[in-house]
């Protein structure tokens, strides 16, 4: 399904405030990591390498090949991880927020 025009040019700005959105809860999550006390330093390495590993799949999943065709799976995966308010969710049209929130 393609998106329309009007919610096209909402979801590509919306996106963008979506993608800081993870980046900053990934800072976070590593920020918890390295100051892990009782790990070694290698240990919290270690664990830190495996979580930008995960999270870099996941952004790409969900913000790469970035396309009008693809824009309601993008979508949906956005919603999936969380990164997009109600009322924004709201500046859609009413077809757009009922794909979008079909459970993934």
């Amino acid at each position: 399904m393609t998106i329309r025009e009007s919610d096209w040019k909402v979801f590509k700005r919306l996106r963008v405030i979506a993608l800081e959105r993870l980046s900053q809860r990934i800072l976070e999550e590593c920020r918890e990591v390295c100051s892990r006390e009782g790990a070694t330093a290698h240990e919290r390495y270690g664990e830190l390498y495996g979580l930008i590993h995960e999270r870099n799949r996941e952004m790409a999943h969900a913000f790469d090949g970035f396309s009008r065709s693809s824009a309601i799976l993008h979508l949906r995966l956005i919603r999936a991880h969380d990164l997009l308010t109600e009322a924004e969710m709201a500046e859609f049209s009413e077809e757009t927020r009922r794909v979008a929130d079909v459970t993934i």
